[in-house]
């Protein structure tokens, strides 16, 4: 059997590696147009700063390394241009001479993965504007702010102090982060509203606060009209408002679209996202050839629709897949649900899951949210640090469907927790019953993970009936102590601290719900539980004062 993989970083290496460990006498070629197979294209930001130091640190694999370890043939500076399904054979460039040969294949898999977007705006090729996808990309960069030579380059660099990073997803985010560790001076221009788009926006809203608190100038809801060289041959972005952004570096980071054009022209089906269409065992529409990574639609493992995400972490499992379907095993994609994280200086961005924002683009109305904010760690113990969680989850069965997480410690640990409960369809009282390992240092005796399923299985009992501060409506009641009023108060709300509340429920109405306030909800659970208990219409406001902190944190 001869496996044609066109695409050699991370589903096609991952499938090839595989393949040769399910059988030793298939023929195994890998073509990538690219100079290198298997490298770390996640690295690359970090690279950049040089966090990362050694561009050699990148390259997972190499060309030899595939031969020598794996018998598998690679030719970069390959690229597939045309494929002949009737004939099964493939047509391959060969980059620097502009040779064209042509490869007959029994297996054809597609793992081309997804470019840069790169719109045709006025002055977008102008030098000192990158794209970061590859290796060569991270090595011009460095290369244009001093950061591999010396000399007159280095004095050059010297002068470029101000960049601007076009969007606010992961690359975005993670460019603008390592440019600050470099001493520039950084402007993150993002066209929506919020940066890291797939979040739901008062968590956005966290992550906004730890960038302007190291420095990072945000220009949001306003998109990126052209470019312009001045006379000194600095760049100036210029925006849809009008804004006018100096720069002597910019990163465009706005996203990227599969790379499809190989798949179009051979007549595979294509999906309404723009993706080629694959079924769970990773097949096209031609049963002899599959598609893997960031190039393919799958289906959302939580909602079920057709998605494009464009991670590491599926590709290299869906190529893994291919390879044992190719091999004649029965395997199959269960489908992606976007778990991600991304560091933000000190601190980290999570999600897993459905947001509420999915949910409610898709007429979804059978849910329920809980915020949280409990302590990395068992706060006795020295570092502890907030964390703030948000989960998602049925109201009609519990099932858990998404979770988004933010802090400076513990927030990896959680968020796995979270993916996997997921993954497993697991309800919210599974959370409840979930043994984790605990000690001091690590977490607490009841994990945030616990507590997230013990607040929302309240909820789900109604023991603590929930309501959230774009509904709350009623009579507000805050059970904080006065030291914490007087920081910041509520206006209309009637302060009676907790430890005083039993005495005092002659001056609460009963003809009124309550909505019941605290820090954190904690305190306004028990006094939510004592005025259910004494007849009284009751509802606690979810998250407390540090949601409402976070839902209306300026920019």
């Amino acid at each position: 059997m001869k496996v044609v993989i066109v695409g050699g970083v991370a589903g096609g290496a991952s499938c090839a590696a595989r393949l040769r460990r399910l059988d030793e006498k298939a023929q195994v070629l890998i073509v990538e147009r690219g100079p290198y197979v298997s490298y770390a294209n996640c690295g690359l930001p970090y690279h950049v700063s040089g966090v990362i130091a050694e561009e050699s640190s990148l390259l997972v694999a190499t060309e030899q390394t595939f031969r020598s370890v794996h018998a598998i043939d690679v030719r970069t500076g390959c690229e597939a241009i045309a494929i002949d399904r009737a004939q099964k054979t493939v047509d391959l460039l060969d980059v620097a001479s502009g040779a064209v040969t042509k490869e007959a294949y029994d297996k054809l898999v597609l793992s081309p993965g997804a470019a840069p977007l790169r719109p045709p705006l006025p002055g977008i090729d102008l030098p000192g504007i990158f794209s970061v996808r590859t290796v060569p990309d991270a090595r011009a960069i460095r290369e244009w702010l001093g950061r591999s030579g010396e000399g007159a380059e280095a004095s050059t660099a010297a002068r470029r102090q101000r960049a601007v990073v076009v969007g606010g997803g992961f690359i975005g985010l993670e460019m603008a982060e390592n440019f600050v560790h470099l001493g520039l001076e950084v402007t993150l221009v993002e066209k929506m509203d919020q940066v890291m788009p797939p979040l739901d926006a008062e968590m956005a809203r966290l992550v906004e606060r730890a960038l302007s608190g190291r420095g990072v100038k945000l220009e949001l809801g306003d998109g990126v009209a052209g470019f312009r060289q001045t006379a000194d041959r600095s760049l100036e972005v210029l925006t849809e408002s009008g804004k006018v952004h100096p720069a002597d570096v910019v990163i465009l980071a706005i996203g990227v679209r599969p790379e499809t054009a190989l798949a179009k022209a051979a007549g595979l089906e294509l999906g309404r996202r723009g993706g080629i269409r694959v079924d769970e065992h990773m097949c096209t529409s031609d049963p002899d050839i599959l598609a893997v990574g960031d190039a393919v639609e799958v289906k959302d493992f939580v909602t079920g629709q057709w998605t494009l995400i464009p991670l590491a972490g599926p590709a290299n499992r869906q190529g893994r897949i291919a390879a044992d379907v190719i091999a004649g095993r029965d395997a199959r994609y269960r489908g992606s649900q976007g778990t991600s994280i991304c560091q933000v200086f000190e601190a980290a961005i999570g999600q897993t899951g459905a947001s509420e924002k999915l949910l409610r683009q898709l007429g979804d109305t059978d849910f329920e949210k809980i915020y949280l904010y409990p302590n990395s760690h068992a706060g006795y113990y020295p570092g502890a640090k907030m964390l703030t969680i948000k989960v998602l989850f049925r109201k009609s069965d519990g099932r858990l469907l998404g979770a988004q997480l933010f802090g400076e410690d513990g927030v990896t640990k959680r968020l796995d927790a979270f993916a996997m409960a997921i993954q497993m369809r697991a309800t919210v009282h599974d959370l409840e019953q979930a043994e984790l390992a605990y000690a001091p240092p690590f977490g607490s005796a009841k994990d945030p993970v616990n507590f997230a399923g013990m607040v929302a299985g309240n909820v789900l009992r109604g023991d603590t009936p929930l309501v959230h501060w774009d509904e709350a409506r009623g009579f507000l009641l805050d059970v904080r102590n006065l030291p914490e009023v007087a920081v910041e108060a509520v206006p209309g709300a009637l302060n009676i601290p907790l430890p005083q509340l039993r005495a005092r429920l002659g001056e609460l109405p009963r003809d009124r719900e309550i909505h019941v306030i605290c820090r954190s909800a904690v305190r306004a659970h028990s006094a939510t539980r004592i005025l259910l208990q004494n007849g009284f219409q009751a509802r606690n406001v979810s998250g407390g004062m540090l949601a409402r902190a976070h839902r209306i944190a300026p920019r």
